[in-house]
């Protein structure tokens, strides 16, 4: 799945819960990517100052001060990272208004609280093979 190569496949977890960054941290670990986190939009702006090569965004939609469709907004307002997918990640807003909005903004997906691991796995699985087959042709 993964291939074993210096640089591990980076994905940016971001919501201002501990309690989800660590399911998610779970659920993810055993896989061998780099997982950073972001206890809020503000703080994964700031980690994509630095860093811009992550193969995925799970993101909470919910999240006080910037909330996920903000931080997706400002996130795509830079050029060097709109090849970033995102996934957004939400208990709320099921609504098809709220699931358009995040699409329209960008976002490639919904996951819905309480994850579905094995959902969960499968839609990263696609994102990161698609950010690793890109990379392979880039370096060719």
């Amino acid at each position: 799945m993964v291939s074993q190569i210096k640089n591990p496949t980076k994905i940016l977890i971001v919501d201002d819960r501990e309690d989800n960054l660590f399911s998610l941290e779970t659920l993810l670990q055993p896989a061998g990517y780099k997982l950073v986190r972001a206890n809020s939009g503000k703080e994964a702006l700031k980690v994509l100052l630095y860093e811009i090569d992550f193969a995925l965004i799970l993101m909470d939609v919910q999240m006080p001060n910037l909330n996920g469709f903000e931080t997706a907004l400002m996130i795509y307002e830079r050029e060097k990272l709109r090849h970033i997918p995102i996934i957004f990640i939400t208990a709320h807003n099921r609504e098809d208004e709220n699931i358009f909005k995040g699409y329209k903004i960008g976002a490639v997906d919904y996951i819905y609280k309480p994850i579905n691991p094995d959902l969960l796995r499968a839609k990263e699985s696609i994102f990161v093979d698609l950010y690793q087959q890109k990379s392979k042709l880039l370096e060719q």
